[in-house]
């Protein structure tokens, strides 16, 4: 299998299912069946396989998987979540969680602290990466009977409630914290700088309920008295919710403008137009996507481009334009479904057909690399049936996904898809991780200066292709080198500072960025 198809893959499986209204609706009182012989005919038929089958039964399972089955039949976004999974999707959705702010990763049996949220419990207590978790109030979270779910249990609790940690930091050896569990942000704008003197540089990763709040704070710690652009990177951007994607394209319309619209089964229209509020109404806005920018990103991108406010910059976007909402089953589980499906400020549709079916659908997805559309634009079909007319005059089209106004191709150096794989997967943080592990002490003083300045030899590169081979992933020649140098710089900065110094590192050669310079 390629590398570019597995990264496509690997994008389905981590992402795609996002993109949901700003609304759970909740069950009131007690549930009543219909009487309706069709739908009474599945409430029997469990009844029976309870009381009467041969064999012991879990019927929570099989009406799990009879829930997904039917779902699964209606569209490629309609899912299921069960009751075990409800607690993370909240989480993500709303932008926090009560805890103690670290990011973690089990090594052997033992949690080793990756990373440690700024401003959260931990950073301020002095916890640092590299140390090993090893009690909570005295419970003990290693070792091969320690499963996951209780260590997260005994990290996680009632807000200021106290929690006392000991943990294992191989310089100094055994350490205590007293901490108190906060309600601990989960960013979904990633970094906010200024690429040169007038240029500004956003990174959304996601849309959380929290996303326009932290929107509005990293485009004002941008210095506004210089910036006259502004590139707003949704790459690898699945969505998530609505709302704050809307606000934020409000941020750029001018008043009464149209940003989007959606339909629902019986042709009710609902519009959502800009207000007269907005920090960036005249400068030079541009927008970054790829092909696995989805949903809310492009709502987000085809508002901007259908209103002649942004220049659309990289590869066609997946194409999902249907809106789910989120309604709970009363056992605790929960049903995303297709409630209606929205449309551009021209009136295209981005969603691709899935009438075929979700195979069908989730393979013209991977056929991008197979058709080359991926690293050559020529290659990409549109549908002169689906053009539509911004204001300005420019041709856009619907019938699947955002299609950008300058492409960016994908790089024909094998090595490149390689190295790009080792990102989505985790190779190159796993690598980086060992790496720092090694001499700990030493990368956790170098400041951020000293880091920037740290030279990644080639010594490091072999070493890290020999870890990638062992993964499966193969590099051939030194084509790829001194990406991989910014990569593993990159990830470093991460690990021990910010996701902000990540960015600042990895854009200083990306494609994307060089187009619009």
């Amino acid at each position: 299998m390629s590398t570019t198809r597995s990264i496509l893959i690997l994008f389905i499986g981590l992402t795609i299912g996002f993109g949901i209204a700003n609304k759970i609706t909740r069950a009131s009182g007690k549930i009543s069946f219909s009487e309706e012989p069709n739908k009474e005919k599945l409430t029997r038929l469990i009844d029976y396989i309870e009381d009467r089958y041969v064999d012991q039964v879990n019927t929570d399972s099989i009406v799990d998987y009879t829930v997904s089955s039917i779902l699964s039949q209606l569209d490629p976004h309609s899912t299921y979540i069960p009751k075990s999974e409800m607690a993370d999707v909240k989480e993500r959705m709303q932008g926090d969680f009560v805890g103690i702010g670290v990011n973690y990763w089990v090594l052997k049996d033992t949690m080793v602290v990756i990373s440690t949220i700024e401003g959260g419990p931990s950073a301020k207590a002095g916890v640092l990466a590299g140390d090993r978790i090893l009690l909570a109030n005295q419970d003990t979270l290693y070792g091969e009977k320690a499963q996951k779910e209780q260590r997260i249990k005994k990290l996680k609790g009632a807000v200021n409630s106290d929690v006392a940690i000991q943990v294992y930091r191989p310089e100094i050896g055994i350490l205590d914290f007293n901490l108190k569990r906060e309600v601990v942000p989960i960013k979904s704008v990633e970094a906010a700088f200024m690429l040169n003197d007038t240029t500004g540089y956003i990174k959304i990763e996601r849309f959380a309920e929290t996303t326009f709040k932290e929107y509005k704070a990293a485009f004002l710690s941008l210095p506004q008295s210089n910036l006259k652009s502004l590139i707003l990177d949704l790459r690898g951007n699945g969505g998530g919710y609505v709302k704050p994607a809307l606000q934020i394209a409000d941020e750029f319309l001018e008043d009464q403008k149209l940003i989007m619209f959606t339909k629902d089964r019986n042709g009710a229209i609902e519009q959502s137009i800009a207000t007269s509020e907005g920090d960036f109404e005249q400068g030079n806005l541009y927008v970054l996507i790829d092909e696995n920018s989805a949903s809310a990103s492009e709502i987000l991108a085809g508002a901007l481009q259908d209103q002649d406010k942004a220049t659309i910059v990289g590869r066609r976007s997946f194409g999902k334009g249907l809106v789910q909402q989120v309604m709970e089953l009363g056992d605790g589980s929960s049903v995303r479904l297709t409630v209606s499906q929205y449309y551009t400020p021209t009136g295209r549709s981005i969603q691709r057909p899935y009438e075929k079916g979700n195979d069908a659908y989730f393979n013209e997805y991977l056929e991008r690399y197979d058709s080359g559309e991926l690293k050559d634009s020529t290659k990409l079909k549109v549908i002169d049936s689906l053009a539509f007319k911004t204001p300005k005059g420019k041709i856009v089209y619907g019938g699947g996904g955002i299609i950008p106004d300058i492409y960016v191709e994908q790089s024909e150096d094998r090595n490149l898809e390689v190295l790009e794989y080792g990102v989505y997967a985790g190779v190159v943080n796993r690598f980086v991780f060992n790496e720092l592990e090694k001499h700990r002490s030493y990368y956790n003083d170098l400041s951020l200066a000293d880091l920037l300045n740290l030279e990644i030899t080639d010594s490091l590169v072999y070493q890290f292709k020999n870890y990638s081979a062992d993964k499966g992933l193969e590099f051939s020649g030194t084509s790829a080198n001194l990406k991989i140098k910014s990569s593993i710089k990159a990830e470093m900065a991460k690990q021990l500072h910010s996701s902000n110094t990540y960015y600042q590192i990895i854009l200083q050669d990306d494609d994307f960025v060089k187009s619009v310079r």
